[in-house]
């Protein structure tokens, strides 16, 4: 296009200089952007030393977590623990060579479930009493030998020497 279609333009250079247009954010805004950066700063600071902190503290490591330890035959407990809820198991054993201990404050239950989670046994061990439910009770010296059985029909009391007191 012609030049006269634009009489503001000048070909003429002016002593001014070229003009210069600030671009961005400056002033109060710009104060509260830094501001805001430095807040989002802090805030991944303290959240990531509070994940490291909470690591620490519950000795998280790649082997598991605390006396719980991740193995491939399953997990492996080690030292005191405490169940708030129903613990399923399908293998509970101690190390070779140290006890197993089940504390309560009331009773320790037992149950032997069929594939549908029907009860089929139960052990329970109570402040008052042990009891058993099952189709048949029985117990055996270490050689396997018939010591006593209980079932609804009979009782057999299987020992070589029987002492009654009373």
């Amino acid at each position: 296009m012609p030049q006269e279609q634009y009489p503001h333009r000048s070909t003429m250079q002016t002593s001014e200089g070229p003009q210069v247009y600030k671009v961005g954010i400056y002033g109060w805004r710009k104060r509260c952007l830094y501001f805001f950066v430095l807040l989002l700063m802090i805030l991944i600071l303290v959240n990531l030393a509070m994940t490291i902190w909470i690591l620490k503290v519950m000795n998280f490591t790649i082997d598991g977590m605390g006396n719980l330890r991740i193995t491939e035959k399953g997990l492996k407990l080690e030292g005191d623990s405490e169940f708030l809820k129903p613990l399923y198991a399908k293998e509970i054993r101690s190390r070779p060579g140290n006890p197993l201990y089940f504390q309560s404050a009331r009773n320790v239950t037992v149950n032997i479930l069929n594939d549908k989670t029907k009860v089929l046994t139960r052990l329970v061990t109570g402040p008052q009493a042990v009891e058993a439910h099952s189709q048949k009770f029985e117990v055996k010296t270490l050689s396997g030998k018939l010591l006593f059985s209980a079932d609804d029909n009979e009782v057999v009391v299987g020992a070589e020497r029987l002492r009654v007191l009373g």
